[in-house]
């Protein structure tokens, strides 16, 4: 395709710091406007980057090609909803939805329209990590992994820009850093056949899975741990020995870069981006199943 026209939903510290500077930067592309559900802020985000605010969604969708979504997952999926009915292809961010019938409604909605799909899961799109990823898969013979994606968002010293997020103080670590963690797992070690979750401190959960490739993982995740023990470690270990997901050189705004790049290829091509829609739906299921088995998250206060 030339020149692809995508229009931005969303104006929070995600869309303002990584969506929006990397839509405006990127050559193939024209940062057509912007919708938020804050008027004021859309239309002072989009003086910062040379576009324009609409004042709904569907006449942004009419402007456009595609639409790159920095919103909540409850908000998200109702609104691509109607962006695909629009004919809009679909940049999205995860998880695409925290309710499995959302998720299925959107993928089929995206399915109907032929249009390209693809889900941002930072660890896919970096390059040293998506590098590692491809390399891991290819070798295969593993059996077993360990995740930890530790978030300090809601520890007591945080500064994190989305201490103030309902939706990630609602859901916590699972569906906020969950997807990011399966994200990896599932391209390496396969589908997840079965899965099992525990409660520990605050918000943080320890998924156990079985995948289709036989071998077995776990993941710990929290938006709650204390600064100081916060971070992401990967680590697999099969008859190629063991390895760790390296660490990541640069800021999300390259990882985005890369996942406009998947989003024009799969437009472009018509063939499927590996982190599509329907990855995105597998992501919400498995996370779905896991919080199924959880006992209720007992707040402080309650």
């Amino acid at each position: 395709m030339a020149t692809l026209r995508i229009g931005l939903l969303g104006t929070g510290p995600w869309a303002r710091t990584v969506h929006a500077p990397a839509l405006a930067a990127h050559p193939g592309v024209e940062l057509t406007g912007i919708w938020g559900r804050r008027p004021a802020a859309a239309a002072a985000l989009a003086q910062v980057h040379g576009s324009r605010p609409y004042d709904t969604p569907d006449e942004l969708f009419a402007a456009c090609d595609a639409l790159a979504v920095a919103l909540p997952p409850s908000v998200q999926a109702p609104l691509a909803i109607r962006a695909a009915g629009a004919g809009c292809h679909l940049l999205l961010d995860k998880p695409v939805a925290t309710a499995v019938p959302e998720a299925r409604a959107l993928a089929a909605a995206a399915e109907r329209a032929g249009i390209a799909s693809v889900v941002f899961f930072t660890a896919r799109f970096g390059e040293q990590e998506g590098e590692w990823i491809a390399a891991q898969a290819a070798v295969g013979g593993w059996f077993t992994a360990h995740a930890d994606w530790l978030g300090s968002v809601f520890a007591e010293d945080s500064a994190s820009p989305y201490a103030h997020s309902p939706w990630r103080r609602e859901k916590g670590g699972l569906w906020d850093v969950g997807p990011h963690a399966l994200s990896v797992l599932l391209a390496v070690l396969g589908d997840v056949e079965a899965v099992t979750a525990t409660r520990g401190p605050a918000d943080a959960v320890l998924l156990t899975m079985r995948h289709s490739s036989g071998a077995a993982s776990t993941a710990t995740l929290a938006l709650t741990a204390p600064a100081a023990a916060a971070g992401v470690e990967i680590t697999l270990r099969g008859t190629a020995g063991a390895t760790c997901l390296p660490r990541r050189l640069h800021g999300p705004e390259a990882a985005y870069h890369r996942a406009v790049d998947a989003l024009l290829a799969a437009a472009g091509t018509g063939l499927p981006n590996a982190c599509d829609l329907h990855f995105g739906l597998r992501v919400t299921e498995i996370l779905a199943a896991a919080e199924a088995t959880l006992p209720p998250l007992v707040r402080p206060g309650a």
